[in-house]
């Protein structure tokens, strides 16, 4: 017989698993299950070395997933940048950037943010002239909500070649002043410059790595994916787990194409990476790719036209026209990552991006067979009705972002940019599920979302309210769900995502002893208290990471 190495007795444990769904007492060896059961039946298991602890009564149920994410960007963002909140003004931003730049040597980098693309307007008609004014030795760039636009002062635009004579990249957007000259603001590709500048160092990301652990386990997390990795990003996930830093099932998606600047990756370049940085902990068999932008850089490829009121010509509208890889090219990318390998995440916000990119999924199911490669459509933002059912024909996965669910910063904007009517049809959780789709959840932090707390998103999903009272009114009335049908999302989906069925995301014999502890009873809560959870123990393979 087996000896547990810790017995946990007296809890009440909710277990994901349909066959036994609740039991009070669990063992564990050498960080796998051995027994979920009543105390008697696990207490069986123990021996003179046997570790116990008593639950007292205690709610505890599997760790959740992050499903997407950027966590050393976040990390940096809350180590190394200046961070004024998603609520800030012009004149905030401009304050903290003469704070910092007071304290920075001359000639260095300043970096943070965000910004939304409200304040445009506040900015006037030359945006890198209050930067100029603000941090006159310095070059400052400051990045947008969505982290796909910046807004950079004229030093930066400099050190990155941007000036009037320079041609504006393929897939990016420069805004210009009469003369030609950069005014400050980019977005997509063309921040690529301004980013390959400003990459962390090694030292910093392992920081960040350090960071971005404690902070998920805190927050309840047992497992996450990194959306976009780059090989930096990769070597210090790699260094932390074997450190023994890397209290996380981690899978990292690597960044085959970006409209962020990233060079694509040929399949060989993308299987040097997978195969040199894959360690216990971090699974490296995942590719992103990017379909489309954001609605506020009129970037997102939707099925109809943007509103006329933003500037756009909805006579001209042609639906491929933002999207960032071609509908034949993205086919067969798909379908050589999946031959390859690859469980591929593609970045989709507009209808028309989620779609083609369930035709690439389509044409490479028809290429290679079924590869048992359970392909993403990240975001989901907008799905049309017609290719809702398509996720389950195709083996799909629909990936949401919570954090859009309910009143937010960024609400006014998404209604100004693409409609009222259309903004209240954000992410459609609930036909998604009738119609029979898997789904996965992500905060997106900190790109969308100032945080990467699940609560708070948890409890949007089942009011599609604003948990915290902050922000009134509700988005997308009649997409609420029930906690039985959102639990799933965060724990067993999150873990098939990993590919880690099984394994994570239940309690049961020959998974991983993943489990949390909360302040009360789950499924007793009202939203409200579930976006307020405090997480009082993270237990990952078998032993405390985290404890309030």
């Amino acid at each position: 017989m087996n000896q547990a190495d810790t017995i946990w007795t007296g809890g009440m444990f909710l277990t994901m698993d349909p066959a036994r769904p609740l039991c009070t007492a669990l063992a564990a060896r050498q960080g796998r299950i051995l027994a979920v059961g009543g105390d008697s039946e696990v207490e069986a298991l123990a021996g003179p070395g046997t570790r116990r602890v008593a639950m007292h009564g205690r709610f505890a149920m599997p760790g959740l997933v992050e499903a997407h994410s950027h966590p050393l960007w976040g990390a940096a963002r809350d180590l190394f940048e200046i961070y004024v909140g998603f609520e800030a003004g012009v004149d905030d931003l401009l304050s903290a950037v003469r704070a910092r730049a007071s304290e920075t040597p001359p000639g260095q980098w300043i970096t943070g943010g965000p910004w939304r693309a409200a304040l445009c307007a506040d900015m006037g008609d030359s945006p890198r002239a209050l930067l100029d004014a603000a941090a006159p030795q310095h070059k400052v760039a400051l990045a947008d909500v969505t982290q796909h636009a910046m807004w950079c002062n004229t030093a930066a635009l400099e050190a990155a070649g941007l000036h009037a004579g320079t041609p504006t990249p393929v897939g990016g957007v420069v805004e210009r002043e009469p003369d030609g000259q950069p005014n400050g603001i980019l977005a997509e590709s063309g921040c690529a410059g301004i980013r390959a500048l400003t990459r962390r160092s090694a030292a910093e990301l392992a920081r960040a790595t350090e960071h971005v652990v404690k902070y998920y386990n805190a927050l309840g997390y047992t497992a996450a994916k990194e959306a976009m990795a780059t090989e930096d990003d990769l070597a210090a996930y790699a260094e932390a787990d074997r450190a023994g830093r890397l209290t996380l099932h981690m899978a990292a998606h690597i960044g085959c194409s970006s409209p962020m600047g990233l060079a694509p990756l040929s399949i060989a370049e993308m299987i040097r990476l997978r195969d040199t940085y894959a360690t216990e902990n971090l699974q490296t068999g995942f590719a992103k790719l990017f379909l489309d932008g954001v609605p506020p850089a009129l970037t997102a490829s939707l099925l109809d036209p943007y509103p006329a009121a933003t500037g756009y010509d909805p006579a001209g509208h042609d639906p491929d026209a933002t999207l960032l890889i071609e509908p034949g090219a993205l086919s067969g990318l798909v379908s050589a990552l999946d031959a390859a390998g690859f469980t591929v995440k593609m970045h989709a916000v507009g209808d028309n991006a989620a779609r083609r990119g369930l035709d690439a999924i389509e044409a490479a199911r028809q290429a290679n067979g079924a590869s048992g490669l359970r392909h993403e459509i990240a975001h989901c933002t907008y799905v049309d009705t017609a290719d809702k059912p398509r996720f389950a024909a195709l083996g799909a996965v629909a990936e949401m972002s919570p954090k859009l669910w309910m009143p937010n910063p960024g609400t006014a904007a998404q209604r100004h940019f693409l409609g009222t009517e259309r903004a209240a049809r954000c992410c459609e959780i609930r036909l998604l599920l009738e119609a029979g789709a898997e789904l996965v959840c992500g905060t997106d932090w900190p790109a969308a979302a100032p945080d990467a707390n699940p609560w708070t998103g948890l409890a949007g999903m089942l009011t599609r309210a604003d948990p915290t009272g902050r922000y009134s009114g509700i988005v997308g009335p009649g997409q609420e769900i029930t906690l039985a049908q959102a639990l799933p999302i965060y724990t067993v989906n999150g873990a098939r995502s990993l590919r880690l069925e099984g394994k994570a995301g239940q309690l049961i014999p020959g998974a991983f002893a993943d489990f949390i502890v909360l302040p009360g009873d789950l499924r007793r809560m009202t939203p409200e208290q579930i976006g307020a959870i405090e997480v009082a123990e993270t237990v990952w393979k078998g032993r405390t990471v985290h404890a309030a």
